[in-house]
């Protein structure tokens, strides 16, 4: 990327591409479908336990990786290796592929109330097909750079904001008056159930509340450099969790959690409130739609950039071709997002023609990227546990506290991490050889074809070395 390029965006657009990348207002509600009004106490708990101690490591290798591009490989490559490096850069992408596929049934359902007012039923093979033009747009301008994505960003942010802020000012009134929320809240109902399907969820929500890492690859595009980029990501952590937690709790105040739907669940409760207000239902249904038809579609477009630049702007040269990782004016690698468009692409055909509904569609998606979706981080987890144990000596002006505690804090979260991921992969009630060919062979295949790829690069590298001191 050219300096003339760097410095392009300030602080408050950097704080609205982490917010656009992290905080996905469905995330509220899928999490409300499955725990219900106990998912508020553990978005806390993911905040404090996990999302700001990551956003501390995340800080930390900042701080330690100055002239680092996109942040993850140049992470992990001193403590793990260029191997291990390459590993967890591809998983980063790998599993985002999962992800989009369940994203963007959702991009059409609240396009669908953005125009009509309600969810128009769309076959699972239609939802495909205008997925697949729905992603061809994101990644067509997701190639245009930090400063097109800062000011998508910036408008996502403040739609958002704006429109968590009308619901819980509208639930909070509700409240104070003599309205009954459709499910009471109350200690009984917020207390969590510690059981094998609840650390299974963890996975949803610990995947719901991360994101930090993303806004890494764009760490010399911010004015200020490293030291802002540190202040923001730390302040973003704080207030998405808050907004998480403080979600979590009203969102059944006008929809009881058996009447949501993954699909359209955010919409859902705020007809609801429009209904308990006397507004007509069908306009507040088309001006949220249109909000969260933005706010997804922004977000996405930051997705659809970072894992691509994560993974493939800074492994070895010559591990793919010199087209496909070549970057353009921008620092985005532009052959390997059509690339990821590709993969997408198969990825929604096989899916669109093998469900029989869109809720079956998104289950998939969603089962395929919860567990996985945790690999990339404990690849990040155990490089700062080695990072801290061999080289706590490397200059950096940030530091998780002491080498001991640093250590420390991340050991728990791995530990966490391995059983919520474990109990994601196998959920109970679910045939096991099933989800063990959903969950763990397929990230197992592409993971040894990665392994191999990243192996026979490295001997061919070798062998010239040999080749040529034998010259």
């Amino acid at each position: 990327m050219s300096d003339s390029l760097r410095g392009t965006i300030g602080k408050f657009a950097l704080l609205s591409m982490t917010f656009a990348a992290v905080f996905n207002v469905r995330n509220i509600v899928n999490n409300n479908i499955e725990l219900g009004l106990s998912s508020a106490p553990v978005f806390l708990f993911a905040t404090l336990v996990y999302f700001i101690p990551f956003v501390f490591i995340i800080a930390e290798f900042v701080s330690a990786n100055k002239n680092s591009e996109s942040g993850m490989y140049d992470w992990l490559k001193q403590p793990l290796g260029t191997r291990a490096a390459y590993m967890g850069s591809f998983l980063y992408w790998f599993v985002n592929l999962f992800w989009f596929v369940s994203l963007l049934p959702n991009v059409i359902a609240y396009a669908s109330y953005a125009i009509m007012g309600r969810e128009y039923a769309f076959s699972p093979v239609m939802v495909s097909i205008i997925s697949i033009v729905l992603f061809a747009a994101t990644t067509h301008i997701s190639t245009k750079g930090a400063s097109w994505l800062g000011k998508i960003a910036e408008v996502v942010a403040y739609g958002v904001f704006a429109l968590f802020a009308i619901y819980v000012l509208g639930a909070l009134m509700a409240l104070s008056g003599d309205h009954v929320p459709a499910q009471p809240i109350t200690l009984e109902a917020m207390t969590p159930t510690v059981n094998w399907a609840t650390l299974g969820i963890m996975c949803w929500i610990f995947q719901a509340a991360g994101g930090a890492e993303t806004a890494a690859a764009y760490l010399n595009d911010v004015k200020g450099g490293q030291k802002s980029f540190i202040k923001v990501i730390i302040i973003a952590g704080a207030v998405i969790g808050g907004m998480y937690a403080v979600g979590s709790l009203l969102v059944n105040v006008f929809v009881a959690r058996e009447n949501l739907t993954y699909a359209g669940g955010m919409v859902e409760i705020f007809t609801g409130m429009a209904k308990y207000f006397g507004i007509s239902e069908t306009l507040v249904g088309r001006l949220v739609g249109i909000v969260l038809f933005i706010a997804i579609f922004g977000s996405m477009m930051m997705w659809t950039s970072a894992p691509v630049k994560i993974h493939f702007s800074e492994i070895p040269k010559g591990v793919y071709g010199q087209k496909t990782t070549e970057l353009n004016k921008h620092g985005v690698p532009v052959r390997a997002a059509w690339w990821q468009f590709a993969f997408v692409f198969v990825m929604l055909v096989v899916n669109g023609f093998g469900s029989e509904s869109v809720q079956q569609m998104m289950n998939t998606a969603i089962n395929l990227t919860a567990g996985t979706a945790m690999l990339p981080p404990i690849f990040i987890m155990v490089a700062y546990f080695v990072f801290r144990w061999k080289h706590d000596d490397t200059p950096r002006e940030f530091r998780m506290g002491s080498r001991k505690f640093g250590m420390g804090v991340v050991s728990v979260l791995i530990t966490i991490f391995v059983v919520s991921m474990t109990a994601s992969a196998f959920p109970p009630g679910v045939d096991l050889m099933k989800a063990f060919f959903i969950n763990v062979c397929m990230t197992a295949v592409f993971s040894a074809l990665a392994w191999w790829w990243i192996s026979r690069f490295e001997a061919k590298q070798v062998r010239n070395k040999a080749a040529l001191n034998e010259q």
